[in-house]
């Protein structure tokens, strides 16, 4: 049976209540993304949207969803949000669009991943969670434009999502590996301590294991080469991989190995933001010492 309000409607005035508008939510009203890979950080970069808004407010919409059970969730617009939040902000524009789970799960990655500073976590997680979301619309009958180019051209999933990513299929595999990694060594991954390709090898090993192995990192203020990684997958898989294996592994001589200087972190952490990767930190001081030489020489040269 025609609902009533079509028979009064016209076919312009339907067309106009499916287009999608920009609306005003509260912040509050806006559940973050369940399991949402990308981390939203109080820094420099934050810092400086929080002032951009509080002088000319939410410029870019966010896109949500609705709640089966009442409210909004968000899709794309996480750090938006965070900075509206900061800044006071009671309201923010927001396109109100019906998502499935999947579909919802592709966008907030794709919308992530265009950023310029990707940590390997976010990347990982990332990857994963939309390579299952690809997966399970290839397994639907309202198939997505993704999914038809899927079985048309006859590659799978992870092939699509590595070229959508401008990354090789080993390299997206890779990444979800580091998925397997617990929590102390990717953190380590992210703050640049441990390499990418010791990473994945490391996501071979059993839990156990890989908390063995972060003990002995720690005992032994070492780091394990690609070469080390390898024999420590190599012994786990054996069955072999004991504590004593780690430690006789650990305290092998790397080719090649250069003298570290190491710095207590507290003492320049009051000079950067919370969570600045490591790699930053140690570029930002050559820099800064790169400066102090040459106004030192130019001095020298004044006297």
């Amino acid at each position: 049976m025609t609902p009533l309000d079509d028979l009064f409607s016209t076919d312009e005035s339907r067309a106009e209540s499916q287009l999608e508008k920009v609306v005003t939510l509260n912040p509050a009203e806006i559940s973050d993304f369940p399991n949402h890979p990308f981390k939203v950080k109080q820094d420099e970069a934050m810092a400086e949207m929080v002032d951009s808004i509080r002088k000319y407010g939410v410029l870019v919409p966010a896109l949500v969803r609705p709640k089966e059970d009442g409210g909004y969730e968000m899709v794309a617009g996480h750090r938006r949000k965070f900075a509206a939040a900061l800044a006071e902000l009671t309201e923010i524009p927001c396109i109100v669009r019906n998502l499935t789970d999947d579909e919802a799960t592709i966008i907030m990655v794709d919308s992530n991943l265009q950023r310029e500073t990707i940590l390997p976590s976010e990347k990982a997680f990332a990857y994963k969670m939309k390579l299952d979301a690809m997966k399970r619309q290839g397994q639907r009958s309202d198939l997505t434009s993704a999914t038809k180019l899927q079985k048309s051209a006859g590659k799978t999933s992870r092939e699509i999502l590595a070229e959508q990513a401008g990354e090789s299929h080993e390299q997206i595999r890779k990444y979800i590996r580091l998925t397997l990694l617990i929590p102390e060594l990717l953190q380590m991954v992210d703050d640049g301590k441990i390499a990418f390709s010791p990473a994945v090898e490391f996501s071979y090993l059993k839990e156990q294991e890989q908390r063995s192995l972060l003990d002995t990192m720690e005992l032994e203020d070492c780091t394990p080469s690609v070469a080390q990684a390898k024999k420590l997958k190599q012994f786990s898989q054996d069955g072999k991989l004991t504590d004593e294996v780690i430690l006789s592994i650990m305290q092998e001589d790397k080719p090649n190995q250069k003298e570290q200087f190491k710095m207590p972190k507290e003492r320049i952490s009051k000079y950067f933001a919370p969570g600045t990767p490591a790699q930053k930190i140690e570029d930002t001081i050559i820099k800064a010492l790169e400066l102090y030489r040459k106004r030192e020489r130019q001095r020298d040269m004044e006297r």
